[in-house]
Order: C-alpha cells, then sequence, then structure tokens
C-alpha cells in the first residue's frame, strides 16, 4: 500500500481457473470500496493441490494425473488429449502428456517431435513441445513396426514411462489411454493412482454406448470420472455460416446426464483441427481463436477447476503446499 496505490496477490488452486476474471473483478472492486484507495493492482499466483493417493505410488513429482480415455477409436481422444495439455501449459501449469496408447502412439506426429529423447543418469529426458514434456511409445519404434504385446509388457513398458522418465515437478500429468477398456487403462491404474479421468465422445449413438462401458471400467478401477466431451459436435459451413450436425445432436450432453457425470462441452468439427494434427501444430496453438480452439480452452479450465474442487481438504485426497501470508 502506498499513497492510495494497493497491490496485492490472490494465489488460486490452479493457473487455469475458469473464474480468475471474475475473483480479479469482484477482488478489485471490494478493496477500491474502502476510504482513500485509489488505484488497485491484483495479481495472480497458484498453489495447484497435490493428490496425496500419488504420494508413495511411484517416486515422480507429479501432482496430478489425468487419464484422457474413449470407449472407441476414431472420437479424437489423442487429438483432444494434446490440446488439452497444451491449454493447461498455456495458462501457465507445469505441464507432462505422456501417450499410453502403445498401439497406435501418434502423440509424436501431433505435437511435431520425432527424434529420439535423450538419456541423463539413467533417465529418460522427455522432449517438450509447446511447453508440454512428453513421453511416447513412437519415440522407440520405427514408424512401421507393429506394436504386438501382450498384458504384461504394457504394464512393464507403461511402468518405465512413468518411473525411468525424468518428468520433473509436474501440476498434471495428461494421460492419453488406448481407446477401449483393455490393459493400458488396467495397468496404469495399478501403477498410479489416477486423480481422474476424462472420456471423449462423438453424437452418434455407436459411440455414446462405448461411453457407458468406459464410465463403468473407471467407476470399477475407483476413478473419478472429471467429465465427458462430445468432441466433432457439428459443422458451420464456411460459406453460409449454417450449421450441421453431421453426427447428431445433443448425445454427449444426454449421456452425461444419464450416467451422472458432468459434460464439459462440445467441440465443433473443423479442417483445421485435422489440418493441425498432421502438421504437428495443435489447433490451439496453430488457430487459436477459432470456435475449436476455444472450446477445448474453456474445457481445459474446466477439468482443471475440477480436479482443485474434488475431494479438497482433509476428508478428501487433497494437499497444498502451505502458504504463509502476511495480512496488514
Amino acid at each position: 500500500v502506498q499513497d492510495g496505490n494497493v497491490s496485492f496477490t490472490i494465489t488460486l488452486t490452479t493457473p487455469a481457473c475458469p473464474l480468475k476474471n471474475q475473483i480479479e473483478s469482484e477482488a478489485a472492486a471490494a478493496v477500491k470500496a474502502i476510504p482513500g484507495v485509489k488505484n488497485v493492482s491484483v495479481n495472480f499466483d497458484s498453489n495447484v493441490p497435490t493428490d496425496s493417493r500419488l504420494m508413495g505410488k511411484l517416486n515422480i513429482g507429479v501432482r496430478n494425473a489425468i487419464a484422457v480415455a474413449s470407449g472407441k477409436g476414431g472420437v479424437g481422444k489423442s487429438t483432444m488429449s494434446t490440446n488439452l495439455a497444451i491449454s493447461l501449459a498455456l495458462e501457465g501449469a507445469r505441464v507432462g502428456l505422456l501417450d499410453a496408447d502403445v498401439y497406435g502412439p501418434n502423440i509424436p506426429i501431433m505435437m511435431g517431435i520425432h527424434d529420439r529423447p535423450r538419456a541423463r543418469d539413467n533417465k529418460i529426458i522427455p522432449p517438450e513441445a509447446y511447453g508440454v514434456k512428453l513421453m511416447s511409445m513412437g519415440f522407440l519404434i520405427d514408424p512401421s513396426e507393429a506394436v504386438i504385446w501382450r498384458g504384461p509388457m504394457i504394464h512393464s513398458a507403461i511402468r518405465q514411462f512413468l518411473e525411468d522418465v525424468n518428468w520433473g515437478n509436474l501440476d498434471y500429468l495428461v494421460v492419453d489411454l488406448p481407446p477401449g477398456t483393455g490393459d493400458a487403462s488396467l495397468s496404469l491404474a495399478q501403477s498410479l493412482s489416477l486423480t481422474g479421468a476424462v472420456i471423449v465422445t462423438t453424437p452418434q449413438k455407436v459411440a455414446l454406448s462405448d461411453v457407458v462401458r468406459g464410465v463403468k471400467m473407471f467407476q470399477q478401477l475407483n476413478v473419478p470420472i472429471l467429465g465427458v466431451i462430445e468432441n466433432m459436435s457439428y459443422f458451420v459451413a464456411p460459406d453460409t455460416g449454417k450449421r450441421y450436425d453431421i453426427f447428431g445432436h445433443g448425445g454427449g450432453a444426454d449421456m452425461a446426464r444419464q450416467v451422472g457425470v458432468e459434460f464439459l462441452g462440445e467441440v465443433p468439427l473443423e479442417p483445421t483441427v485435422r489440418e493441425g494434427g498432421d502438421e504437428g501444430q495443435p489447433i490451439v496453438v496453430r488457430d487459436p481463436s477459432s470456435p475449436a480452439a476455444q472450446a477445448i480452452r474453456e474445457i481445459a479450465q474446466k477439468i482443471a477447476a475440477a480436479v482443485s474442487v474434488q475431494h479438497l481438504g482433509p476428508a478428501g485426497g487433497f494437499q497444498s503446499d502451505p502458504v504463509l501470508k502476511v495480512l496488514n
């Protein structure tokens, strides 16, 4: 406080807080109402809670692990994983992306990284792109080589990706799972206590029916469901602006209500999403003003908020580092 000028810092539980602007506005208004205050400057910091269930599982500095899954292939799960991870990083979070889809490791292509990772002190140094640390089976095998593994080998590979990679300290580790309910999901749940899971679907019935199976699998594994994303929800013709519900409408929201989980939002079908994925430029960085990019950024904020509020406090599984504040 100096000559009527007040500056203070608000510590949030996530840098991706969707209410940041509202908090800033209301806090500034409240302080400015104090007699003698002329100008107010609001700054933000973050202290992301740590999921205590992760502590003791593996010797890695990950505060929260978020799985991105789908009941079937072809719904854009890896596209969502990539863009969600980058979106969290753009908000200021420390983020890693683990490509656990060992049968179809596409994340390196989508992130535009093709070089093999280096090793230092018996640890793999994960490549980094767009502020996200990345590890994938795609770095270790020839692109034309088929991965024909049984469950124990998948379990071993995923555990190595967790333990033998120098992830550093991460606020969020986003894990791109293979489609369906197979060995990789089980191995991950056994190796790492997931903070929560996000399920990606498309509007048509054949995809939505698989959402129920995915939700039930995570419930059986005691993994909280953070919500459902409906990808390829609609297409807007660039010449007329008319909306077309190519795969149906509202199915994702209806299914989320039926299974009792949050509907995180719709992501429209846009050619630039596919183009960005093919060229190693995910949509949130290739065309950040596009409707798809804006929708994904909002969904990432909702996921971060859901992680922060889930089981928060002594009764839950989260804890924050102690913060000492001096109030005058």
